[in-house]
């Protein structure tokens, strides 16, 4: 019996959307892959259809998705691929079409790089999407940082701040909402350069955006990122950074620690190690992304006042283009 073709993954969730909670059915489609295919941290890349049957392949993921998930128990649509949603060497645009033809009715969310999300793209799949909803499509932008210096030497990502915000305003234009996403502490940085840099960035790209995450970054397989991290060259981003920074944003900002407490996803300690706080921090982190109420990361925060020695010598100690202290 052949095997189904489906999503690389997929589930059920919550997300804050312009301020409500809503149920949410979130896709990852294996595509056509990345155009760019250069970002030093993506293992994404890694994922792509070479066959010439992709666009029957794309479409039978998502009658997949409508075998196994009915429409009532979802009220937002997230979608991914490796790259973009809107690149048609990527996502041919019949499939486009059958995105927005399976979301109908309902808010979609879909990723992509800026230079992909032009006035035709947004259209096409506006056409099948728009039922008089107030919100009926929002595009994921990886803008990673605002300082292009970062972007381009840490992430190698090929675009700047200035694409992000005119593909910001093309998407505005065509009635649809923008999502930046953003990225502590690509490579090269050290712990407060990073700490810094997330700070600035969402203060400047908060005019452009309707809504902001921000990515603790992880260590994929296959990447240049996992070389340096072999070898010592690089350590994920401490907890203790990430609940600082959006302690102290002027914005909400939503973010999903993946990996949190793990070696290779954001962490404070040794694992189990007195004082970490690993899972609790992950688990205030994402009870705000939900409810907005920063008392719960205040909470965690002050419980961590007397294990915070490490975090504290890193932010002191560390000097830029150098190794990790710690690991």
């Amino acid at each position: 019996m052949e095997r189904p073709i489906k999503p690389l993954a997929s589930w059920k969730g919550q997300d804050r959307f312009f301020g409500e909670v809503k149920s949410t059915l979130t896709a990852i489609f294996l595509s056509g892959g990345c155009s760019w295919n250069r970002c030093r941290m993506c293992g994404y890349k890694n994922d792509r259809d070479t066959s010439d049957e992709l666009i029957s392949h794309m479409k039978a993921q998502v009658s997949w998705l409508g075998e196994n998930f009915k429409p009532d128990e979802y009220e937002l649509g997230k979608i991914f691929t490796s790259g973009s949603v809107f690149d048609s060497r990527e996502v041919p645009l019949e499939v486009l079409d059958t995105f927005g033809e399976f979301f109908k009715g309902k808010p979609l969310v879909a990723e992509s790089r800026c230079e992909y999300v032009t006035e035709d793209a947004i259209s096409r799949l506006l056409e099948n999407l728009d039922a008089g909803q107030p919100h009926p499509l929002t595009i994921a932008m990886g803008l990673e940082t605002t300082d292009d210096a970062i972007r381009e030497k840490s992430i190698d990502k090929g675009n700047t701040f200035e694409d992000f915000k005119e593909a910001a305003a093309t998407a505005h234009k065509c009635g649809a909402a923008v999502k930046a996403y953003l990225m502590m502490k690509p490579l090269f940085l050290t712990e407060r350069e990073a700490m810094e840099d997330m700070a600035k960035s969402i203060r400047e790209v908060s005019p452009y955006a309707d809504m902001i995450s921000m990515n603790l970054c992880t260590v994929q397989g296959k990447t240049e990122l996992e070389q340096y991290w072999r070898r010592g060259a690089f350590r994920p981003p401490y907890l203790w950074s990430a609940v600082k920074v959006l302690l102290d944003a002027d914005v909400f900002v939503s973010c999903d620690p993946v990996g949190g407490g793990f070696t290779r996803g954001p962490h404070n300690g040794e694992q189990q190690a007195e004082g970490c706080l690993d899972k609790e921090i992950v688990a205030a982190i994402n009870a705000y992304s939900l409810s907005g109420d920063k008392s719960v990361l205040q909470q965690v925060w002050d419980a961590g006042e007397a294990y915070r020695d490490e975090w504290k010598f890193v932010l002191e100690n560390e000097t830029s283009w150098n190794m990790p202290l710690t690991k």
